[in-house]
């Protein structure tokens, strides 16, 4: 009976999923929301002026994936340009970060197109001009998987004596681990280095999103434990959005290697089900746009929304019996208002595991507990997801 009735709803949904309509946002409507969040620093146009959003939208003359690249691109190179030239690295640095976050921009929120995927290589290129005149300086490594290799980024702080606690860092489905690496360069000045990666199916991922991709981050873990300037017993794990999931999963995984994980805006349970699917992730206003068809590109074996609604379901912790086991403490960070993960997300994972868990949610924010202005995503990690984490390493006593 239960498989009837499983299969008779899936059927429901699926109809609803093929002939149903996406309300995305139309050209002109996707161009005043850009313009309106580069106006004010706001997600995912942090970093990017005013002036040099106007000029890139201008360009954009369809919905097309390609001209959407284009677009952006074109202003993007004019920087890359402006870097090669520059005559010292003070000024090389700025004009590489503004090429690479506009190529970043280039190809949000993922390279489905052949115009975004040349973008996403180009943000590659110019962060690494970036990243060649920070310091500390950071390091690209390769740590093997499988047939395969995980390109990750770590950093450490100068002149620390001893080994180092470290950061795991987990980007979400459309942040990257440069994104990440930027965020978490304050960390260095409390004597703590961070390996930030790509989530599984983005970025340079070995992997894409399944039940098991978390082994990817074990990998991760294998290779910090190997590193001889670490220190193994304090090692955090933090995940943004999709990976607020892996940073959860890990909890429960990992918990003998790591002392603790920040989750921000973690999809656990409700998310994965093909009704929020159907309400809440196709045509996500929240979201600039494409929210389903990034997952689509991430997901393995998925094609299209019905595919997704396959696929998700198992993904759920709570249907894996993970949340009944023993785990690490957990920092749960989030938005009371977010329609893209929900908040009955959180809530069951405050409730799961078996150690102490911290919540900050933020009453009025979005996702990640973000705002237009105020709690925007820079603020809440600088001011208390990074706090919570130093204070963790701080106060950890090895056992």
């Amino acid at each position: 009976m239960k498989k009837i009735f499983f299969t008779l709803l899936f059927t429901i949904f699926s109809a609803q999923l093929c002939f149903g309509e996406i309300p995305e946002r139309n050209l002109e409507e996707l161009k005043a929301e850009s313009q309106f969040r580069a106006d004010r620093g706001a997600y995912p146009m942090g970093g990017i002026s005013s002036g040099d959003a106007k000029e890139a939208l201008a360009l954009i003359k369809n919905r097309d994936r390609d001209e959407w690249a284009k677009g952006w691109g074109a202003v993007a190179q004019k920087y890359l340009d402006e870097g090669k030239k520059a005559s010292n690295p003070k000024d090389a640095g700025i004009a590489f970060r503004k090429a690479w976050r506009l190529f970043y921009m280039a190809q949000w929120p993922v390279p489905n197109s052949k115009g975004k995927q040349d973008a996403y290589d180009q943000a590659i290129e110019a962060y690494s001009s970036y990243a060649k005149t920070l310091t500390p300086q950071l390091q690209v490594v390769k740590i093997p998987f499988g047939n395969k290799s995980i390109t990750a980024y770590v950093r450490m702080p100068a002149n620390v004596q001893g080994k180092v606690p470290m950061i795991l860092a987990i980007s979400g489905l459309d942040s990257r681990k440069e994104t990440v690496a930027e965020g978490y360069g304050p960390i260095l000045e409390h004597g703590i280095g961070f390996i930030a990666v790509d989530g599984p199916g983005t970025g340079q991922a070995p992997v894409k999103v399944s039940t098991t991709a978390d082994k990817m981050f074990s990998a991760v873990l294998d290779y910090i434990y190997k590193m001889p300037n670490v220190d193994t017993s304090r090692i955090v794990v933090s995940g943004v959005s999709f990976g607020g999931y892996w940073a959860a999963k890990l909890a429960f995984t990992e918990k003998d290697r790591i002392i603790g994980s920040v989750a921000q805006s973690p999809p656990i349970h409700e998310f994965f089900s093909p009704e929020f699917l159907v309400n809440n992730t196709m045509g996500n206003r929240e979201y600039l746009f494409d929210l389903a068809p990034a997952f689509i590109n991430v997901f393995e074996g998925a094609n299209n929304v019905d595919d997704l609604a396959r696929i998700m379901p198992p993904m759920s912790l709570k249907t894996m019996g993970l949340l009944d086991k023993p785990s690490a403490p957990m920092l749960i960070v989030g938005g009371t208002k977010d329609t893209q993960v929900p908040i009955s997300d959180l809530e069951l994972l405050a409730r799961s595991g078996s150690a102490p868990n911290y919540s900050w949610i933020n009453p009025v924010g979005g996702h990640l507990g973000r705002e237009i202005k105020g709690w925007t995503d820079p603020v809440i990690l600088n001011k208390i997801i990074i706090p919570w984490e130093v204070n963790l390493i701080k106060n950890h006593q090895p056992k």
